[in-house]
């Protein structure tokens, strides 16, 4: 059948090329022009409405071609030449002309419409039809191809993962999640040792974490791990805009998953398939419950599926239905959370793995200093860091290249090269002194580790304080000493420039986070009590539209007055200690604007009344025993020292 369409498809294209050719060799004209050419000129005063003129008459044989004129011009050999075309209408005047010419001596050949000529004219109106005809067979056998192609679009997209090289060794950071997904493992290679015990195979287990735990990671490992067939598949696979599709889907995925049991069918995203039913917002039959239905049959129904191991991800469990997550179905949910300052060294290990590291890196103190940090996180931060190295043209990363890194990941690159005003300057050094200073002066919180005045990310300046220990309870005391250090920078500015501007809008938008946060579902509110107005778990608008606040309107009074006292208590206690700490304040400001960016060893040395000409020769000396920190300073001064030639080029040019 291929083949017989390329011939056709030659032949064709050759035909129209010769017809194209055939009929381009004149040079085609109008009816009028072409009579102009015959020597004939239209005048309406002469009996029949035109006169012949010998002198301007080019053409001097005429062939009649059904509906086509074609003019020939005689040579000097005495043959004919074709030149001129134009289209013969064979009307009555039409005629009269020719008749007129063949008595001028013109020689007329009158084509007969029955002889072959006729194919000439035809050719094309033939060749489009026999093309249309091939078409609609193409079209035709096209479309009994695409049945099978629709049959095949209720079927699973499920892949059988082969040649997974992720093992259990390198998943670290959770030693008892760890465990669990080892047993499933252990309980498929190896099932006499726990049904002689009368244990079952558990159905289906359930992870659930934040975003970057390592839930996914965790599957590979089950996957290279396990001996038996793993199908992977994630929840946006089932769902299509067409009916039915995506219950025909889970019933082709657990009918093959049977077909090759015992194996594992992983689910990743479940939530996109799994949410609660009878939470959309608009009436009728929704697509995606008939695919929950469908699952929920599947995986605990009549039919028994004892060799098939369901493991689900998401990070959503509270948008789930809750006949997914109860026993029989997930037997097991495991929760993956964010890993502890061990588990933090233990996945740095893991990925510095075929990365060279200079000899004083320590893992233990990277450990601590990334205190929030996901797995994927940690990951992002070595990998930062080899690029930076690269970057320097090192062989080794470094200390620096890794704390850069920890900077980076947290609020994005430095921008050296954003254009900085004096007063901008002045202004963010203060506000992130003020910030610094508060941290040191209250016992209740982290830290400093860093402050400085070069923008990252979306921010001016920032101020590092982190914790040395992973805390799990939060204290009101830390938090009230939260507040007043982020609202530090505000009155600072307020304190010294004597002016309120826009920078401390996100300071604002975290202190009435942490505020709320303390009345409405920690219960520190005196005037509130011990009482929770908070939402319960994070947005899901199915779950949550229409739904009224648990409280009424004189209570909602008393939590926003309740809020904005603690905000102004706050304010107030930050303006008061910036106010008896001025001199520290000023010194580290200037200290900001000299150096741009200082370090907890110089924020302690300002804490302890030291001068600024002290501070700064001490740098000096650090940096003369350090040669690479003095390369970097170099480095950000000349990149400094561009920039503002820049500034005082355009200055010259206005």
């Amino acid at each position: 059948m291929k083949s017989w369409l390329i011939i056709f498809a030659v032949v064709a294209v050759a035909l129209l090329a010769a017809l194209f050719i055939f009929n381009n060799n004149s040079n085609k004209l109008t009816t009028t022009e072409f009579y102009n050419k015959c020597g004939i000129t239209y005048d309406l005063t002469a009996d029949e409405g035109f006169k012949y003129n010998a002198d301007s008459a080019e053409i001097a044989k005429i062939v009649i071609d059904v509906y086509n004129l074609k003019g020939y011009t005689k040579e000097k050999n005495g043959s004919y030449k074709l030149t001129y075309s134009a289209s013969f209408s064979r009307e009555e005047t039409d005629f009269k002309i020719i008749n007129s010419l063949a008595a001028h001596g013109v020689i007329i050949d009158n084509t007969d419409p029955n002889s072959g000529s006729l194919w000439s004219s035809l050719i094309m109106p033939i060749l489009t039809i026999a093309i249309g005809i091939v078409i609609v067979i193409i079209f035709i056998r096209q479309m009994g191809a695409g049945n099978k192609s629709a049959m095949d679009f209720g079927r699973t997209k499920a892949q059988i993962m082969s040649n997974v090289k992720v093992k259990f060794s390198d998943v670290a950071g959770a030693d008892e999640e760890k465990t669990e997904l080892q047993e499933i493992v252990e309980f498929l290679k190896n099932p006499q040792k726990f049904t002689q015990l009368g244990a079952k195979i558990p159905k289906g287990v359930l992870l659930v974490g934040p975003p970057g735990t390592g839930k996914t990671l965790f599957a590979k490992a089950v996957a290279g791990e396990a001996s038996v067939p793993f199908f992977s598949i994630s929840g946006s696979d089932f769902v299509e805009m067409f009916v039915g599709v995506g219950a025909s889907r889970v019933r082709d995925l657990f009918n093959t998953a049977k077909k090759n049991q015992p194996c594992i069918v992983f689910i990743d995203e479940i939530d996109a398939v799994g949410r609660q039913r009878g939470a959309g917002l608009g009436g009728g039959n929704d697509e995606r419950e008939q695919t929950l239905n469908q699952l929920l049959v599947q995986m605990d129904g009549f039919e028994a599926n004892e060799g098939v191991i369901i493991i689900a991800a998401t990070n959503r469990a509270d948008v789930l239905d809750p006949a997914l997550l109860r026993p029989g179905r997930f037997d097991r949910q495991i929760y993956v959370n964010m890993p502890d300052v061990r588990g933090r060294e233990a996945i740095l290990k893991v990925h510095a793995r075929n990365k060279p590291l200079a000899p004083d890196v320590n893992f233990k103190v990277l450990a601590r200093m990334t205190g929030g940090f996901s797995g994927a996180d940690l990951a992002n931060l070595l990998n930062e860091a080899a690029i930076l190295a690269a970057r320097e043209n090192r062989k080794f990363i470094t200390n620096v290249d890794l704390y850069e890194s920890i900077n980076k990941v947290v609020m994005g690159p430095q921008k050296r090269s954003r254009l900085m005003t004096e007063s901008d300057k002045r202004q963010t050094a203060y506000h992130e002194s003020g910030h610094a200073i508060l941290a040191k002066l209250l016992p209740d919180f982290y830290p400093v580790q860093e402050v400085s005045i070069i923008p990252r990310g979306r921010a001016g300046g920032y101020t590092l304080a982190r914790p040395d220990n992973d805390d799990n309870f939060i204290t009101k005391d830390f938090l009230n000493a939260d507040l007043i250090m982020t609202m530090g920078g505000r009155a600072a500015e307020a304190l010294v420039l004597k002016k309120v501007t826009s920078g401390p809008s996100g300071d604002i938008t975290q202190a009435t986070r942490i505020a709320r946060a303390m009345v409405t579902e920690y219960g520190m509110s005196e005037k509130i009590g011990p009482v929770s107005y908070g939402n319960n778990g994070e947005i899901f608008v199915g779950r949550d539209y229409q739904q009224r606040e648990p409280y009424s309107e004189d209570t909602a009074k008393i939590i926003d007055n309740e809020i904005r006292d603690i905000i102004n208590s706050a304010y107030e206690k930050a303006l008061s200690l910036l106010t008896e700490n001025r001199q520290r304040l000023d010194t580290m400001a200037r200290l900001l604007i000299e150096r741009e960016t200082i370090y907890g060893e110089e924020v302690d040395m300002v804490m302890e009344g030291k001068t600024l000409e002290e501070i700064l020769e001490y740098i000096e000396h650090k940096e003369s025993a350090n040669p690479l920190e003095k390369a970097m300073k170099k480095e950000a001064e000349e990149t400094n020292n561009a920039t503002q030639n820049g500034v005082d080029e355009t200055s010259g040019q206005k």
